[in-house]
Protein backbone atom coordinates (compact mmCIF):
# COMPACT_ATOMS: atom_id res chain seq x y z
CA UNK A 1 0.00 0.00 0.00
CA UNK A 2 1.16 3.41 -0.25
CA UNK A 3 1.83 5.53 2.70
CA UNK A 4 -0.59 7.71 3.90
CA UNK A 5 1.73 10.31 4.06
CA UNK A 6 2.26 9.99 -0.03
CA UNK A 7 -0.04 12.81 -1.16
CA UNK A 8 1.68 15.11 1.40
CA UNK A 9 5.72 14.01 -0.01
CA UNK A 10 4.39 14.90 -3.41
CA UNK A 11 2.77 18.10 -2.10
CA UNK A 12 6.05 19.04 -0.84
CA UNK A 13 8.07 18.62 -3.82
CA UNK A 14 5.66 20.81 -6.31
CA UNK A 15 6.23 23.34 -3.66
CA UNK A 16 10.13 23.31 -3.52
CA UNK A 17 10.58 22.90 -7.08
CA UNK A 18 8.12 25.96 -8.12
CA UNK A 19 10.32 27.78 -5.30
CA UNK A 20 13.43 26.82 -7.44
CA UNK A 21 11.69 27.96 -10.23
CA UNK A 22 10.73 31.13 -8.16
CA UNK A 23 14.18 31.83 -7.45
CA UNK A 24 15.84 31.63 -10.78
CA UNK A 25 13.38 33.93 -12.02
CA UNK A 26 14.27 36.01 -9.75
CA UNK A 27 18.04 35.85 -10.46
CA UNK A 28 17.60 36.63 -14.35
CA UNK A 29 15.72 39.92 -13.24
CA UNK A 30 18.18 40.73 -11.13
CA UNK A 31 20.82 40.37 -13.86
CA UNK A 32 18.42 41.82 -16.62
CA UNK A 33 21.18 44.47 -17.26
CA UNK A 34 24.29 42.58 -16.56
CA UNK A 35 26.12 42.02 -19.98
CA UNK A 36 27.19 39.10 -21.66
CA UNK A 37 24.21 37.22 -18.73
CA UNK A 38 22.24 34.64 -20.50
CA UNK A 39 18.98 33.54 -19.01
CA UNK A 40 18.14 30.40 -16.70
CA UNK A 41 15.43 28.25 -16.95
CA UNK A 42 14.77 25.18 -14.49
CA UNK A 43 14.34 22.06 -16.42
CA UNK A 44 11.26 20.23 -14.93
CA UNK A 45 11.68 16.44 -14.33
CA UNK A 46 9.39 14.16 -13.11
CA UNK A 47 10.59 11.97 -9.59
CA UNK A 48 10.18 8.40 -10.09
CA UNK A 49 7.17 6.80 -9.75
CA UNK A 50 5.88 3.95 -6.80
CA UNK A 51 6.49 1.65 -6.89
CA UNK A 52 9.56 0.47 -8.70
CA UNK A 53 9.30 -2.46 -10.94
CA UNK A 54 10.46 -5.51 -8.79
CA UNK A 55 9.55 -8.83 -7.77
CA UNK A 56 8.49 -8.03 -4.60
CA UNK A 57 6.48 -4.41 -5.70
CA UNK A 58 3.27 -3.98 -4.45
CA UNK A 59 0.03 -5.02 -6.35
CA UNK A 60 -1.29 -1.83 -7.45
CA UNK A 61 -3.39 -0.69 -10.60
CA UNK A 62 -0.41 1.33 -12.12
CA UNK A 63 2.68 3.29 -10.89
CA UNK A 64 1.67 6.29 -8.81
CA UNK A 65 3.69 9.56 -10.09
CA UNK A 66 5.24 10.83 -6.99
CA UNK A 67 6.00 14.71 -7.95
CA UNK A 68 8.62 16.96 -9.59
CA UNK A 69 11.85 17.51 -9.21
CA UNK A 70 14.17 20.35 -10.75
CA UNK A 71 16.67 18.60 -12.75
CA UNK A 72 18.73 20.40 -13.80
CA UNK A 73 19.00 24.81 -13.95
CA UNK A 74 20.36 25.50 -17.72
CA UNK A 75 21.08 28.33 -19.87
CA UNK A 76 18.70 29.17 -22.83
CA UNK A 77 21.07 29.60 -25.51
CA UNK A 78 21.74 28.70 -28.97
CA UNK A 79 25.15 27.61 -29.87
CA UNK A 80 25.23 27.96 -33.74
CA UNK A 81 23.96 31.96 -33.24
CA UNK A 82 27.49 31.40 -31.41
CA UNK A 83 29.51 30.59 -34.02
CA UNK A 84 27.74 33.29 -36.41
CA UNK A 85 28.88 35.93 -34.22
CA UNK A 86 32.33 34.73 -33.40
CA UNK A 87 32.65 34.73 -37.19
CA UNK A 88 31.16 37.97 -38.30
CA UNK A 89 32.66 39.27 -34.90
CA UNK A 90 36.05 38.39 -36.52
CA UNK A 91 35.77 40.37 -39.83
CA UNK A 92 34.70 43.20 -38.11
CA UNK A 93 37.39 43.26 -35.84
CA UNK A 94 39.66 43.13 -39.10
CA UNK A 95 38.26 45.58 -41.18
CA UNK A 96 37.83 47.81 -38.36
CA UNK A 97 41.10 47.79 -37.53
CA UNK A 98 42.31 48.14 -41.21
CA UNK A 99 39.73 50.79 -42.07
CA UNK A 100 41.41 52.87 -39.59
CA UNK A 101 44.62 52.33 -40.31
CA UNK A 102 43.19 53.91 -43.60
CA UNK A 103 41.44 56.80 -42.40
CA UNK A 104 44.51 57.92 -39.97
CA UNK A 105 46.64 57.60 -43.44
CA UNK A 106 43.79 59.93 -45.50
CA UNK A 107 44.13 62.42 -42.05
CA UNK A 108 48.12 62.69 -42.68
CA UNK A 109 48.12 63.02 -46.46
CA UNK A 110 45.75 65.63 -46.50
CA UNK A 111 44.62 65.60 -49.91
CA UNK A 112 43.09 66.94 -51.69
CA UNK A 113 43.86 70.55 -49.66
CA UNK A 114 45.57 74.11 -50.27
CA UNK A 115 48.14 73.05 -47.79
CA UNK A 116 48.72 68.93 -48.99
CA UNK A 117 52.28 68.02 -50.88
CA UNK A 118 50.52 68.14 -54.09
CA UNK A 119 49.79 72.01 -53.81
CA UNK A 120 53.06 72.62 -52.68
CA UNK A 121 54.65 71.35 -55.44
CA UNK A 122 52.35 72.79 -58.14
CA UNK A 123 53.13 76.43 -55.99
CA UNK A 124 57.27 75.79 -56.80
CA UNK A 125 56.31 75.45 -60.27
CA UNK A 126 54.98 78.50 -60.35
CA UNK A 127 57.67 80.23 -58.34
CA UNK A 128 60.32 79.41 -61.14
CA UNK A 129 57.70 80.31 -63.68
CA UNK A 130 57.57 83.82 -62.27
CA UNK A 131 61.37 83.61 -61.90
CA UNK A 132 61.96 82.91 -65.62
CA UNK A 133 59.89 86.54 -66.08
CA UNK A 134 62.02 88.15 -63.55
CA UNK A 135 65.48 86.14 -63.14
CA UNK A 136 67.54 88.51 -61.56
CA UNK A 137 64.78 89.74 -59.38
CA UNK A 138 66.13 88.93 -55.70
CA UNK A 139 62.23 88.66 -54.35
CA UNK A 140 61.74 86.35 -57.33
CA UNK A 141 64.45 84.04 -56.02
CA UNK A 142 63.81 84.41 -52.65
CA UNK A 143 59.69 83.05 -53.29
CA UNK A 144 62.14 80.44 -55.17
CA UNK A 145 64.01 79.46 -52.59
CA UNK A 146 61.30 79.31 -50.33
CA UNK A 147 58.59 77.26 -51.85
CA UNK A 148 61.25 74.35 -52.55
CA UNK A 149 61.92 74.65 -48.70
CA UNK A 150 58.13 74.29 -47.87
CA UNK A 151 58.25 71.17 -50.43
CA UNK A 152 60.58 69.82 -48.68
CA UNK A 153 59.56 70.26 -45.24
CA UNK A 154 56.11 69.03 -46.59
CA UNK A 155 57.47 65.66 -47.69
CA UNK A 156 59.14 66.22 -44.47
CA UNK A 157 56.18 66.29 -41.95
CA UNK A 158 54.14 63.13 -44.55
CA UNK A 159 57.30 61.00 -43.10
CA UNK A 160 57.63 61.56 -39.87
CA UNK A 161 53.64 61.64 -39.28
CA UNK A 162 53.52 58.54 -40.97
CA UNK A 163 56.59 57.17 -38.79
CA UNK A 164 55.57 57.94 -35.91
CA UNK A 165 51.96 56.34 -36.73
CA UNK A 166 53.53 53.33 -37.71
CA UNK A 167 55.28 52.97 -34.68
CA UNK A 168 52.06 53.62 -32.64
CA UNK A 169 50.89 50.25 -34.45
CA UNK A 170 53.75 48.65 -33.58
CA UNK A 171 53.11 49.44 -29.68
CA UNK A 172 49.62 48.48 -30.38
CA UNK A 173 50.50 44.72 -31.94
CA UNK A 174 52.34 44.06 -28.75
CA UNK A 175 49.20 44.98 -26.61
CA UNK A 176 46.97 43.03 -28.35
CA UNK A 177 49.24 39.98 -28.25
CA UNK A 178 49.16 40.49 -24.18
CA UNK A 179 45.82 41.03 -24.20
CA UNK A 180 45.23 37.70 -26.26
CA UNK A 181 47.96 35.52 -24.57
CA UNK A 182 45.75 36.61 -21.38
CA UNK A 183 42.02 36.03 -22.92
CA UNK A 184 43.29 32.30 -23.72
CA UNK A 185 45.31 32.04 -20.18
CA UNK A 186 41.54 32.82 -18.54
CA UNK A 187 39.69 30.17 -21.05
CA UNK A 188 41.96 27.55 -19.35
CA UNK A 189 41.56 28.37 -16.41
CA UNK A 190 38.01 28.82 -17.06
CA UNK A 191 38.12 25.48 -18.75
CA UNK A 192 39.64 23.81 -15.59
CA UNK A 193 36.90 25.00 -13.17
CA UNK A 194 34.22 23.60 -15.49
CA UNK A 195 36.09 20.61 -15.77
CA UNK A 196 36.37 20.27 -11.87
CA UNK A 197 32.30 20.85 -10.79
CA UNK A 198 31.15 19.16 -13.53
CA UNK A 199 31.34 15.44 -12.41
CA UNK A 200 30.01 16.56 -9.61
CA UNK A 201 26.38 16.75 -11.35
CA UNK A 202 26.78 20.99 -11.21
CA UNK A 203 25.62 22.56 -14.54
CA UNK A 204 27.66 25.99 -14.06
CA UNK A 205 26.32 28.42 -15.67
CA UNK A 206 27.81 31.56 -14.48
CA UNK A 207 31.02 30.07 -15.89
CA UNK A 208 29.32 29.20 -19.42
CA UNK A 209 28.97 33.16 -19.68
CA UNK A 210 32.14 33.67 -18.97
CA UNK A 211 33.64 30.81 -21.02
CA UNK A 212 31.39 32.57 -23.95
CA UNK A 213 32.73 35.98 -23.63
CA UNK A 214 36.47 35.19 -23.73
CA UNK A 215 35.44 33.13 -27.28
CA UNK A 216 33.51 36.80 -28.24
CA UNK A 217 36.65 38.42 -27.56
CA UNK A 218 39.16 36.14 -28.47
CA UNK A 219 37.14 35.62 -32.37
CA UNK A 220 38.04 39.27 -32.77
CA UNK A 221 41.29 38.83 -32.54
CA UNK A 222 42.30 35.74 -34.80
CA UNK A 223 39.65 33.12 -36.44
CA UNK A 224 39.15 30.24 -34.12
CA UNK A 225 37.28 26.89 -34.57
CA UNK A 226 35.43 25.42 -31.38
CA UNK A 227 34.81 22.34 -29.61
CA UNK A 228 33.05 21.17 -26.40
CA UNK A 229 34.44 18.26 -24.61
CA UNK A 230 32.36 16.53 -21.67
CA UNK A 231 33.34 16.56 -18.64
CA UNK A 232 34.71 13.05 -16.88
CA UNK A 233 32.58 11.66 -13.89
CA UNK A 234 28.95 12.28 -13.94
CA UNK A 235 27.99 15.58 -15.72
CA UNK A 236 24.81 16.22 -15.28
CA UNK A 237 22.56 16.24 -19.00
CA UNK A 238 22.36 19.93 -19.54
CA UNK A 239 26.24 20.19 -18.63
CA UNK A 240 28.16 22.21 -21.77
CA UNK A 241 31.32 21.25 -20.92
CA UNK A 242 34.46 22.83 -21.39
CA UNK A 243 35.86 24.00 -24.83
CA UNK A 244 38.99 23.00 -26.88
CA UNK A 245 39.92 26.42 -29.42
CA UNK A 246 42.04 25.36 -32.36
CA UNK A 247 42.92 28.07 -35.00
CA UNK A 248 40.57 28.12 -38.16
CA UNK A 249 41.60 26.31 -41.19
CA UNK A 250 45.27 26.03 -40.58
CA UNK A 251 47.18 22.84 -39.23
CA UNK A 252 50.79 22.15 -38.30
CA UNK A 253 53.97 21.20 -40.21
CA UNK A 254 52.70 17.67 -38.69
CA UNK A 255 49.55 18.14 -40.42
CA UNK A 256 47.60 18.36 -37.12
CA UNK A 257 45.34 21.24 -36.17
CA UNK A 258 47.08 24.23 -34.08
CA UNK A 259 45.40 24.08 -30.67
CA UNK A 260 45.02 26.98 -28.58
CA UNK A 261 42.97 25.48 -25.54
CA UNK A 262 42.85 22.23 -25.21
CA UNK A 263 39.39 21.37 -22.82
CA UNK A 264 41.02 18.02 -21.67
CA UNK A 265 44.86 19.26 -20.56
CA UNK A 266 45.45 22.61 -18.78
CA UNK A 267 49.26 22.62 -19.57
CA UNK A 268 48.41 23.06 -23.17
CA UNK A 269 47.86 26.32 -23.81
CA UNK A 270 49.54 27.85 -26.40
CA UNK A 271 51.05 32.03 -25.87
CA UNK A 272 51.27 34.54 -29.39
CA UNK A 273 54.46 36.45 -29.59
CA UNK A 274 56.08 38.59 -32.31
CA UNK A 275 59.26 37.74 -34.00
CA UNK A 276 60.24 40.92 -35.59
CA UNK A 277 63.48 41.33 -38.09
CA UNK A 278 65.34 44.34 -36.09
CA UNK A 279 67.86 44.72 -38.17
CA UNK A 280 65.92 45.58 -41.52
CA UNK A 281 64.91 48.76 -42.65
CA UNK A 282 62.45 48.96 -41.45
CA UNK A 283 61.80 46.63 -38.60
CA UNK A 284 59.25 44.84 -39.44
CA UNK A 285 57.46 41.45 -38.06
CA UNK A 286 58.62 38.32 -39.53
CA UNK A 287 55.91 36.05 -38.29
CA UNK A 288 53.75 35.10 -35.53
CA UNK A 289 55.36 32.52 -32.99
CA UNK A 290 52.96 30.49 -30.95
CA UNK A 291 54.35 28.59 -27.87
CA UNK A 292 53.50 26.17 -25.37
CA UNK A 293 54.50 26.07 -21.66
CA UNK A 294 57.65 24.27 -22.78
CA UNK A 295 58.86 27.46 -24.74
CA UNK A 296 58.22 24.91 -27.92
CA UNK A 297 56.81 26.79 -31.13
CA UNK A 298 54.23 25.42 -33.66
CA UNK A 299 55.94 24.64 -36.94
CA UNK A 300 54.78 25.28 -40.31
CA UNK A 301 55.09 24.00 -43.24
CA UNK A 302 55.41 25.33 -46.85
CA UNK A 303 57.59 24.37 -50.12
CA UNK A 304 59.70 21.76 -48.48
CA UNK A 305 60.56 24.44 -45.63
CA UNK A 306 60.27 24.61 -42.14
CA UNK A 307 59.18 28.00 -40.12
CA UNK A 308 59.14 27.86 -36.18
CA UNK A 309 55.83 30.19 -36.67
CA UNK A 310 53.25 31.32 -38.59
CA UNK A 311 53.91 33.72 -41.88
CA UNK A 312 50.90 36.52 -42.48
CA UNK A 313 50.13 35.46 -45.72
CA UNK A 314 48.52 32.45 -43.95
CA UNK A 315 47.36 33.69 -40.73
CA UNK A 316 44.19 34.15 -39.61
CA UNK A 317 42.03 37.06 -40.02
CA UNK A 318 41.40 39.14 -37.27
CA UNK A 319 41.85 42.66 -35.76
CA UNK A 320 45.98 41.10 -34.51
CA UNK A 321 46.64 40.55 -38.30
CA UNK A 322 45.03 44.08 -39.51
CA UNK A 323 47.39 45.83 -37.28
CA UNK A 324 50.32 43.44 -38.70
CA UNK A 325 49.42 44.82 -41.92
CA UNK A 326 49.34 48.54 -41.10
CA UNK A 327 52.79 48.31 -39.88
CA UNK A 328 54.72 45.85 -42.21
CA UNK A 329 55.28 42.20 -42.35
CA UNK A 330 57.97 39.82 -44.67
CA UNK A 331 56.54 39.14 -47.49
CA UNK A 332 57.62 35.27 -48.56
CA UNK A 333 57.41 32.89 -51.98
CA UNK A 334 56.37 29.61 -52.48
CA UNK A 335 59.32 28.41 -49.80
CA UNK A 336 59.50 30.61 -47.04
CA UNK A 337 62.43 32.38 -48.91
CA UNK A 338 61.95 35.78 -47.82
CA UNK A 339 61.31 38.76 -50.97
CA UNK A 340 60.16 41.83 -49.49
CA UNK A 341 58.30 43.55 -47.12
CA UNK A 342 54.85 44.31 -47.42
CA UNK A 343 52.35 46.87 -44.86
CA UNK A 344 50.12 50.03 -45.67
CA UNK A 345 52.65 52.46 -43.92
CA UNK A 346 55.65 50.60 -45.22
CA UNK A 347 54.24 51.24 -48.68
CA UNK A 348 53.19 54.62 -48.58
CA UNK A 349 56.50 55.68 -46.91
CA UNK A 350 58.66 53.89 -49.57
CA UNK A 351 56.41 55.27 -52.01
CA UNK A 352 57.05 58.58 -50.50
CA UNK A 353 61.01 58.47 -50.74
CA UNK A 354 60.81 57.26 -54.08
CA UNK A 355 58.91 60.52 -55.25
CA UNK A 356 61.04 62.72 -53.32
CA UNK A 357 64.51 61.01 -54.73
CA UNK A 358 62.27 61.48 -58.53
CA UNK A 359 61.27 64.66 -57.89
CA UNK A 360 64.83 65.97 -56.02
CA UNK A 361 66.71 64.05 -58.50
CA UNK A 362 65.22 65.54 -61.44
CA UNK A 363 64.86 69.27 -60.05
CA UNK A 364 68.89 68.88 -59.22
CA UNK A 365 70.01 67.49 -63.01
CA UNK A 366 68.45 70.03 -64.49
CA UNK A 367 69.35 73.21 -62.02
CA UNK A 368 73.17 71.56 -62.40
CA UNK A 369 73.44 72.39 -66.24
CA UNK A 370 72.32 76.07 -65.29
CA UNK A 371 73.57 78.94 -64.23
CA UNK A 372 73.02 81.51 -61.21
CA UNK A 373 73.34 85.05 -60.81
CA UNK A 374 76.86 86.74 -61.16
CA UNK A 375 77.95 88.56 -58.07
CA UNK A 376 77.66 92.80 -58.53
CA UNK A 377 81.66 92.43 -56.76
CA UNK A 378 82.90 89.90 -59.29
CA UNK A 379 80.80 89.90 -62.69
CA UNK A 380 82.56 87.12 -64.16
CA UNK A 381 82.10 84.58 -61.94
CA UNK A 382 78.88 82.77 -62.58
CA UNK A 383 77.87 80.06 -59.91
CA UNK A 384 77.01 76.89 -62.24
CA UNK A 385 77.10 73.13 -61.42
CA UNK A 386 75.04 73.46 -57.88
CA UNK A 387 71.85 71.20 -56.96
CA UNK A 388 69.07 72.75 -55.55
CA UNK A 389 67.98 70.15 -53.19
CA UNK A 390 70.52 68.34 -50.68
CA UNK A 391 71.66 65.50 -51.91
CA UNK A 392 74.88 64.74 -49.63
CA UNK A 393 72.97 61.80 -48.33
CA UNK A 394 70.51 59.10 -49.99
CA UNK A 395 67.11 61.44 -50.81
CA UNK A 396 64.27 60.30 -48.48
CA UNK A 397 61.36 62.19 -48.14
CA UNK A 398 62.44 62.45 -44.08
CA UNK A 399 65.86 63.89 -44.66
CA UNK A 400 64.96 66.28 -48.39
CA UNK A 401 66.12 69.56 -47.82
CA UNK A 402 67.22 72.42 -49.62
CA UNK A 403 70.86 72.82 -50.76
CA UNK A 404 74.33 74.74 -49.09
CA UNK A 405 74.78 76.56 -51.70
CA UNK A 406 70.89 78.08 -52.29
CA UNK A 407 70.83 78.40 -48.28
CA UNK A 408 73.90 80.71 -48.75
CA UNK A 409 72.84 82.69 -51.57
CA UNK A 410 70.18 82.82 -53.94
CA UNK A 411 72.42 84.43 -56.20
CA UNK A 412 73.00 80.52 -57.01
CA UNK A 413 69.41 80.09 -58.07
CA UNK A 414 70.28 78.66 -61.74
CA UNK A 415 67.57 80.59 -63.50
CA UNK A 416 69.88 80.90 -66.55
CA UNK A 417 70.67 78.35 -69.76
CA UNK A 418 73.96 78.75 -71.09
CA UNK A 419 74.72 81.12 -74.11
CA UNK A 420 74.88 78.75 -77.24
CA UNK A 421 76.67 81.39 -79.02
CA UNK A 422 79.24 81.32 -76.71
CA UNK A 423 80.03 77.59 -78.22
CA UNK A 424 83.58 77.03 -80.34
CA UNK A 425 82.76 73.85 -81.61
CA UNK A 426 79.76 73.05 -83.23
CA UNK A 427 79.75 69.59 -83.04
CA UNK A 428 80.32 70.07 -79.31
CA UNK A 429 77.04 72.97 -79.73
CA UNK A 430 74.86 70.26 -82.34
CA UNK A 431 75.50 67.22 -79.25
CA UNK A 432 74.17 69.56 -76.28
CA UNK A 433 71.42 71.11 -78.22
CA UNK A 434 70.41 67.34 -79.17
CA UNK A 435 70.52 65.99 -75.58
CA UNK A 436 69.23 69.20 -74.42
CA UNK A 437 66.18 68.60 -76.30
CA UNK A 438 65.15 64.64 -75.26
CA UNK A 439 62.64 64.21 -72.65
CA UNK A 440 62.73 62.45 -70.13
CA UNK A 441 66.66 62.29 -70.00
CA UNK A 442 68.79 59.39 -68.63
CA UNK A 443 71.15 60.25 -65.60
CA UNK A 444 73.93 59.32 -68.36
CA UNK A 445 72.62 61.87 -70.42
CA UNK A 446 72.38 64.66 -67.87
CA UNK A 447 75.68 63.46 -66.49
CA UNK A 448 77.20 64.55 -70.34
CA UNK A 449 75.31 67.60 -70.11
CA UNK A 450 76.76 68.94 -67.39
CA UNK A 451 80.25 67.75 -68.81
CA UNK A 452 80.30 69.70 -71.40
CA UNK A 453 79.40 72.93 -69.52
CA UNK A 454 81.77 72.44 -67.16
CA UNK A 455 84.69 72.69 -69.83
CA UNK A 456 85.84 76.13 -70.49
CA UNK A 457 87.30 75.45 -73.49
CA UNK A 458 84.26 74.56 -75.34
CA UNK A 459 83.22 78.64 -74.79
CA UNK A 460 84.50 81.73 -76.72
CA UNK A 461 82.55 84.04 -74.66
CA UNK A 462 80.35 84.55 -71.23
CA UNK A 463 78.59 80.85 -70.54
CA UNK A 464 75.39 82.65 -69.53
CA UNK A 465 73.46 86.30 -69.08
CA UNK A 466 72.02 87.85 -65.93
CA UNK A 467 68.59 88.42 -67.99
CA UNK A 468 68.16 84.78 -69.03
CA UNK A 469 65.58 83.06 -67.44
CA UNK A 470 65.12 80.01 -69.61
CA UNK A 471 67.29 77.79 -66.72
CA UNK A 472 63.78 78.51 -64.07
CA UNK A 473 61.31 78.30 -67.06
CA UNK A 474 63.44 74.62 -68.06
CA UNK A 475 62.97 73.80 -64.46
CA UNK A 476 59.08 74.83 -63.92
CA UNK A 477 58.68 72.36 -67.09
CA UNK A 478 59.73 69.39 -65.22
CA UNK A 479 56.14 69.53 -63.84
CA UNK A 480 55.79 67.74 -67.41
CA UNK A 481 58.52 65.37 -67.46
CA UNK A 482 57.35 61.40 -67.22
CA UNK A 483 59.58 59.68 -64.35
CA UNK A 484 59.94 56.34 -64.03
CA UNK A 485 59.06 55.11 -60.03
CA UNK A 486 59.57 51.90 -58.22
CA UNK A 487 56.31 49.98 -56.59
CA UNK A 488 57.23 49.14 -53.10
CA UNK A 489 56.78 45.46 -54.00
CA UNK A 490 58.25 45.63 -57.30
CA UNK A 491 57.31 46.69 -60.67
CA UNK A 492 57.41 50.13 -62.29
CA UNK A 493 55.18 52.88 -63.03
CA UNK A 494 55.66 55.97 -65.56
CA UNK A 495 54.51 59.69 -65.03
CA UNK A 496 54.38 63.30 -63.91
CA UNK A 497 55.28 63.57 -60.24
CA UNK A 498 51.92 65.17 -59.88
CA UNK A 499 49.87 62.20 -61.78
CA UNK A 500 51.73 59.86 -59.94
CA UNK A 501 50.63 61.54 -56.83
CA UNK A 502 47.27 61.77 -57.59
CA UNK A 503 47.28 57.98 -58.73
CA UNK A 504 48.80 56.88 -55.27
CA UNK A 505 45.97 59.29 -53.17
CA UNK A 506 43.24 57.88 -55.78
CA UNK A 507 44.63 54.17 -54.58
CA UNK A 508 44.23 54.84 -51.20
CA UNK A 509 40.95 56.54 -51.07
CA UNK A 510 39.78 53.44 -53.13
CA UNK A 511 41.46 51.32 -50.16
CA UNK A 512 39.91 53.47 -47.55
CA UNK A 513 36.12 52.70 -49.04
CA UNK A 514 36.53 49.35 -49.86
CA UNK A 515 37.83 49.09 -46.03
CA UNK A 516 35.15 50.91 -44.73
CA UNK A 517 32.26 49.40 -46.84
CA UNK A 518 33.11 45.86 -45.83
CA UNK A 519 33.81 47.16 -42.09
CA UNK A 520 30.03 48.63 -42.22
CA UNK A 521 28.75 45.24 -44.04
CA UNK A 522 30.33 43.29 -41.00
CA UNK A 523 29.02 45.36 -38.37
CA UNK A 524 25.64 44.91 -39.67
CA UNK A 525 26.05 40.98 -39.93
CA UNK A 526 27.05 41.04 -36.51
CA UNK A 527 24.66 43.05 -35.23
CA UNK A 528 21.69 40.91 -36.92
CA UNK A 529 23.47 37.57 -35.61
CA UNK A 530 23.41 40.08 -32.27
CA UNK A 531 20.19 40.46 -32.46
CA UNK A 532 19.19 37.05 -33.24
CA UNK A 533 21.47 35.67 -30.20
CA UNK A 534 19.67 38.40 -27.78
CA UNK A 535 15.98 37.28 -28.83
CA UNK A 536 17.08 34.27 -27.28
CA UNK A 537 19.44 34.14 -24.71
CA UNK A 538 18.71 37.56 -23.22
CA UNK A 539 16.34 38.40 -20.25
CA UNK A 540 13.10 39.59 -21.20
CA UNK A 541 11.42 41.77 -18.30
CA UNK A 542 7.23 40.94 -19.68
CA UNK A 543 8.00 37.49 -19.83
CA UNK A 544 9.96 36.94 -16.60
CA UNK A 545 7.15 38.63 -15.01
CA UNK A 546 4.61 36.05 -16.87
CA UNK A 547 7.07 33.07 -15.54
CA UNK A 548 6.85 34.66 -11.90
CA UNK A 549 2.64 34.75 -12.52
CA UNK A 550 2.93 30.92 -13.46
CA UNK A 551 5.09 29.65 -11.11
CA UNK A 552 3.52 31.73 -7.69
CA UNK A 553 0.14 30.03 -8.94
CA UNK A 554 1.60 26.20 -8.47
CA UNK A 555 3.60 26.91 -5.73
CA UNK A 556 0.06 28.53 -4.19
CA UNK A 557 -1.94 25.44 -5.23
CA UNK A 558 0.77 23.17 -4.19
CA UNK A 559 0.36 24.46 -1.01
CA UNK A 560 -3.35 23.95 -0.73
CA UNK A 561 -2.77 20.73 -1.90
CA UNK A 562 -0.51 20.01 1.30
CA UNK A 563 -3.65 22.05 2.95
CA UNK A 564 -6.27 19.25 1.64
CA UNK A 565 -3.85 16.35 2.74
CA UNK A 566 -3.41 18.03 6.27
CA UNK A 567 -7.44 17.93 6.37
CA UNK A 568 -7.66 14.68 5.20
CA UNK A 569 -5.35 13.19 8.05
CA UNK A 570 -6.63 15.38 10.14
CA UNK A 571 -9.55 13.39 9.91
CA UNK A 572 -8.08 9.94 9.72
CA UNK A 573 -6.36 10.74 12.78
CA UNK A 574 -8.72 12.95 15.03
CA UNK A 575 -12.01 11.78 13.77
CA UNK A 576 -11.83 8.23 12.76
CA UNK A 577 -13.12 5.62 15.65
CA UNK A 578 -15.15 8.25 18.14
CA UNK A 579 -18.17 5.90 16.78
CA UNK A 580 -18.95 3.60 19.28
CA UNK A 581 -16.88 5.16 22.31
Amino acid sequence: MTSTFHGLETARRGMMTQQYALHTVGHNIANANTEGYTRQRVNFAQTEPYPAVGMNAPRLPGQLGTGVKAGSVQRVREHFLDVQYRNENNKYGYWSARSDAYLKMEDIMNEPSTNGLASQIDRFWAALQELSVEPEDAGARAVVKERGIFVAETFNYLSSSLHAIRNDYGNEIDVTVTGLNTLLTQLNDVNQEIRKAEPHGYVTNDLYDEQDRLLNEISKFIKIDTKRVDSPGQPNPAAEGAVTVTISGLVDSSGNPITLVDATNKDAVKQFSVKYDDNANPNHVQYMEIKDSTGASVSYTQGGTTMEGLPMSVFPSGELKALVEAYGHSVYDGTLTETGISGLYPDMLNTLDDMARQFATEVNNIHKIGFGLASPTDPNNIPSGNVFFDDTAPITAGNLKISAAINASLNNIAAASVNVDAFNDPAVKDRYLELIAKSPKSQAEYDEIYTILSNDSHFNGPKAFAGDGSGALRLSYAKETRLTFTSPLGGTSTGTISSYYQSVIGQMAVATNEASRNKGNAEILRDSVEFNRNSVSNVSLDEEMTLMIQFQHAYNAAARNITMVDEMLDRIINGMGVVGR
